[in-house]
């Protein structure tokens, strides 16, 4: 997240680069990065858009994903290039200003994208364990958005505030120029990463496991209609999707932590020759965990896909069904006018079949008791539907209403 140069791979009292490299090695280095670039942006582009562009995609958990779709895209597009090129080339190329800038968004971004899944794990969790309590709205969402932002801004400041450029005899530099530089800097990034990586991280394993032992480690007693079995799959959907993001997500920034943690505490390291060649790689791997959102949005949830599949239509091998149009075309299920006409139709299907041998074959009295017996069935499902909310209906729900749900 800061500029190599302030972390050990350079020392500012050098005049020249010392870890000068190749021609072959820079245009590897130069294609991975360039490889992130372009899947972070665009695909980032894609997510944003497959929300805000399709009604029934605009939903608590979306918002969040939004955000989180921003602020990867922002980092991939502003940082990671200027990143690759300050820690190949070992000079500073674009001023003061922009120095600042580096320093100072790529914390903002990575508390923004961290906070925004924690959100999304705390809304699951309420969602999943109390189903009965007032779910988030949109005015609330949106003030939870800003809040994180804000705290973001004020957790970077500092290195906006301290971040300077030197011009030494033949280079330029770009670093954090800390009052205490033997103290403050190991001294802040144990804090970033006390509140970037480690807290929230605590807080969604809790969750996750809270929430994944109540949906794979049982059912509930009595309830057995299909109906429920298919929201329960759809749960298990969305947590499996957001469990795998934020495991990405660890996975990806753990190195670039400890490499900062160890360097602090032991700079001569940074004498090593190697040790470019290992910033390089978790700079290249913490930078990545932009590009993957994207990808395990695509593959896990049939919304995305067919927004996905939309976006590269022009494609010969891409084909988007009438299911994918549908997908994303319509607004979310209102269980009072839609499924109505759906639980009607099952009804009258069923209560054909229906027998009472108690009441006789043919007799009049028979057919009274089955005219009343579809009454009775026909107004119990109404009631059922009217007192459910929306989110889980008992009796008849047009097929696609439980496959992802991402309210």
């Amino acid at each position: 997240m800061e500029a190599p140069q302030n972390n050990g791979s350079n020392f500012t009292s050098n005049y020249t680069n010392k870890f000068v490299q190749p021609p072959w090695r820079v245009a590897l280095w130069s294609v991975a990065y360039s490889v992130v670039l372009a899947v972070a942006v665009f695909g980032n582009i894609i997510v944003i858009w497959i929300i805000l562009a399709h009604k029934r995609m605009r939903t608590v958990t979306n918002y969040f994903l939004l955000n989180l779709a921003f602020s990867d895209a922002s980092m991939a597009a502003f940082n990671t290039l200027i990143n690759f090129i300050y820690a190949t080339h070992g000079e500073w190329y674009f001023g003061e200003a922009y120095c600042k800038f580096h320093n100072f968004f790529p914390v903002t971004s990575v508390f923004a994208s961290i906070y925004s899944m924690t959100a999304i794990a705390v809304d699951r969790y309420m969602a999943i364990i109390h189903p009965l309590k007032p779910r988030l709205s949109a005015k609330v969402t949106t003030g939870i958005i800003v809040c994180i932002w804000s705290l973001a801004v004020v957790l970077a400041f500092p290195l906006c505030y301290f971040s300077t450029t030197k011009t030494l005899p033949r280079r330029t530099i770009c670093y954090v120029d800390w009052p205490r530089m033997a103290d403050d800097p190991i001294m802040y990034h144990i804090i970033v990463t006390a509140l970037v990586y480690v807290l929230p991280l605590v807080v969604m394993g809790i969750t996750y496991t809270i929430v994944g032992v109540t949906l794979w480690g049982g059912e509930i007693p009595g309830d057995t209609s299909d109906n429920y079995h298919g929201q329960l799959r759809a749960k298990r959907k969305v947590v499996k999707m957001m469990i795998i993001v934020v495991v990405t997500f660890a996975l990806c920034w753990l190195p670039y932590h400890v490499y900062f943690i160890v360097i602090g505490f032991n700079k001569r390291l940074m004498k090593w020759k190697y040790i470019q060649q290992v910033y390089l790689s978790v700079l290249w791997l913490a930078m990545s965990s932009t590009m993957y959102n994207p990808i395990i949005y695509c593959c896990l949830n049939s919304r995305f896909r067919a927004g996905f599949k939309r976006v590269f239509r022009w494609c010969p091998f891409i084909k988007v069904s009438t299911y994918d149009e549908l997908e994303l075309r319509s607004t979310r299920l209102h269980p009072t006018r839609q499924s109505s006409m759906y639980t009607l139709t099952r009804m009258d299907t069923t209560m054909v079949v229906v027998y009472d041998p108690a009441e006789g074959n043919g007799s009049a009295g028979g057919r009274k008791h089955s005219l009343s017996s579809r009454k009775r069935s026909y107004v119990t499902a109404r009631h059922s539907e009217v007192n459910d909310s929306g989110a889980k209906i008992q009796n008849g729900v047009a097929p696609k209403a439980e496959v992802e749900e991402f309210s």
